[in-house]
């Protein structure tokens, strides 16, 4: 017997949104604590006092850390795929083709997801109404960033295969992600966390030799502090949450909402104005999430599939 596919109820639709919202934040705060902290660093102390204040509540709260070595060596393969590859593919790859091509590539890891899905798991297959969807979602993502963004894609072929490889790693951590089912989600964030800080430490006490440099002012610190225990604390609890409830594929479709989330940051904090592009392209999102859904459209076409013409009213029910 089929087993039936891993649906996004009005719970997980919250949690989906308020992740996208967390993530596309974390553009803000990278911003403004990347002025006086180099890269690598700032991606270590991100991934660092995260996973320091996610271990801090994990033994207050009582909960209790995996001991199975076959459990730690899928985290430190999630902090892998899930952080440290894709992070440093990102900074490649943003440096060579920009920020608005690198986010047009980034909104095709739902496609990426949804193959490594289709070919591995029982319950999450491709679906006509998931790919159209996601290819609405990466048209509205293209939209959005605009024409110059979208021509910049063919300058470096090198850095569009960096992001392309950190689009499909953020796919296939958000599958190989299921396997931490039965385990708290706070565990789950703690233990990749910790693992990414493992990872990352090397690469920036090599390349930024922090020891030398200077110490950043309050403004750096304090976004600092909000990258990490925002959007990286709390965003990977709800990153995992949202997986044990909705599944790898409509988890990773948060891709595809931070754009906008960029975009409503940019308007509430920034006094930006809203671009035909921008609105065209958020409309698109929102299409392909409807269509994803498909509580609408199953409405839309209900009264033809019961033969009788739209509008109509069965008898006793309500007007």
């Amino acid at each position: 017997m089929a087993q039936s596919s891993p649906r996004l109820d009005g719970r997980s639709w919250l949690i989906l949104f308020a992740l996208a919202l967390l993530w596309s934040a974390s553009f803000i705060f990278t911003k403004v604590a990347g002025r006086e902290i180099p890269v690598f660093t700032l991606v270590l102390l991100r991934v660092g006092i995260a996973a320091a204040a996610l271990h801090a509540f994990v033994l207050v709260s009582g909960r209790r850390y995996p001991t199975e070595p076959a459990i730690l060596l899928r985290y430190a393969i999630m902090g892998l795929i899930n952080n440290a590859l894709p992070f440093a593919l990102i900074v490649y790859a943003i440096a060579h083709i920009g920020a608005g091509a690198a986010s047009i590539l980034n909104a095709t890891s739902p496609i990426f997801a949804l193959l490594v899905a289709h070919f591995s798991t029982a319950d999450e297959k491709v679906t006509r109404a998931k790919l159209i969807g996601i290819l609405l979602g990466i048209g509205g993502v293209a939209a959005m960033v605009g024409p110059q963004a979208v021509a910049g894609l063919s300058g470096n072929v090198a850095a569009t295969a960096a992001m392309l490889l950190a689009s499909f790693s953020y796919g296939l951590a958000a599958i190989f992600g299921r396997g931490f089912r039965g385990i708290d989600a706070t565990v789950s964030a703690t233990c990749q966390l910790s693992a990414s800080t493992l990872m990352l430490l090397p690469a920036a006490l090599i390349i930024d030799r922090p020891w030398e440099l200077p110490m950043p002012g309050a403004t750096a610190m304090i976004a600092t502090l909000a990258l990490a225990l925002l959007s990286t604390s709390l965003g990977y609890v709800l990153y995992f949450s949202l997986i044990l409830r909705a599944g790898g594929t409509n988890t990773i479709l948060v891709t595809l909402l931070i754009p906008a989330g960029g975009v409503f940051f940019a308007w509430a904090l920034l006094g930006e104005l809203l671009t035909r592009g921008e609105a065209a392209g958020m409309l698109l999102i929102a299409l392909g999430l409807i269509v994803i859904d498909g509580r609408v459209l199953r409405r839309l076409r209900r009264p033809e599939s019961s033969g009788r013409p739209a509008g109509s009213v069965r008898p006793g029910s309500a007007p």
